[in-house]
């Protein structure tokens, strides 16, 4: 089950934080960090603001805290993806960005919440430095997994290092990203993937 965002509703969650937490990841998709107020958020939701200050000790650990749950829906992501091994590891590769490019189109193609961010903050704060780096890390080395698989198989060459191929990979589609969110349009992340299947994912 999903919430609003597209993001899994987890139970665990209080349900206020989680209404909180959705409406952030729309906000900040939309406005990106710093046009974001704490104000237009309790509106949104009708959450008074001692409720807010209960659940997050900051904007930045809201923030930081709706990075994480978009990191968890793209792991998510690449579980479904990653997991059918009834495919080929390069089609399983393929898949993942797929998916990737379906969840950019039920958000209005507003682009990769880690690649805004990351544009916008990395530079100023450490703390989201490092999350966001963090976050590409990680889904680069779950990426390179099905990779290596495909260079073992021959089906990529034996000299290719499944970190840096995976991490490539990932670099050319948050650029393509910025341009579908610029567009509103889904032209540049299907040129990036049609580019990728001639190239990495054959």
């Amino acid at each position: 089950m999903t919430g609003p965002s597209g993001l899994p509703a987890d139970d665990s969650l209080h349900i206020t934080k989680r209404r909180l937490l959705d409406v952030g990841l729309a906000t900040l998709l939309e406005r990106g960090y710093n046009a974001t107020g704490i104000q237009d958020l309790l509106v949104a939701t009708n959450v008074p603001k001692g409720s807010f200050y209960h659940h997050f000790g900051s904007k930045e650990d809201f923030a930081l805290q709706v990075i994480d749950r978009y990191v968890a829906e793209v792991h998510a992501l690449l579980d479904q993806s990653l997991g059918e091994l009834d495919r080929a590891p390069l089609d399983r590769v393929r898949l993942f960005f797929e998916r990737l490019l379906a969840l950019y189109a039920s958000q209005g193609y507003l682009g990769s919440l880690i690649g805004i961010l990351g544009q916008e903050l990395t530079a100023v704060s450490t703390a989201f430095r490092r999350r966001i780096e963090a976050a590409f890390d990680g889904i680069a080395r779950r990426l390179a997994e099905p990779l290596d698989e495909a260079r073992r198989r021959g089906d990529m060459p034996s000299e290719n290092d499944p970190l840096l191929t995976a991490t490539l990979l990932i670099d050319c589609w948050e650029g393509a990203a910025m341009r579908s969110r610029l567009l509103r349009s889904p032209v540049p992340l299907e040129a990036a993937l049609g580019a990728a299947s001639r190239g990495v994912l054959t």
